[in-house]
């Protein structure tokens, strides 16, 4: 009879609780992106805190960035200007303004 003497090693880091507060919309928004890219919200979250801590640095920028779906707008928008289509006339009073409005 032959006995086998195995030995598991279990690495366990205890986990915590981090309370955070966002828009409804943020939380679900962020869901549904980070389980497309097969990964839980507490995954990228954790990510984030890890990455956080290791670079020991946080991005912020007051600069604006367009969305591609905005950008794509404001190329619509700008080629509308160069064929001066889909223009309104300028108005000296917002009830020009809407009489021009409910003329439409």
């Amino acid at each position: 009879m032959t006995l086998y003497n195995h030995c598991i090693y279990y690495v366990y880091m205890a986990k915590t609780i981090i309370n955070i507060k966002t828009e409804r919309e943020v939380k679900e928004n962020a869901q549904k992106l980070a389980r497309d890219l097969g990964l839980s919200l507490s995954d990228v979250l954790n990510a984030s805190l890890r990455n956080f801590v290791r670079s020991r640095e946080v991005y912020f920028s007051d600069i604006p960035q367009m969305t591609p779906e905005f950008e794509r707008f404001v190329g619509i928008v700008e080629k509308d200007l160069k064929k001066k289509k889909n223009l309104s006339p300028a108005f000296d009073s917002a009830e020009k303004a809407i009489e021009y409005i409910d003329s439409l």
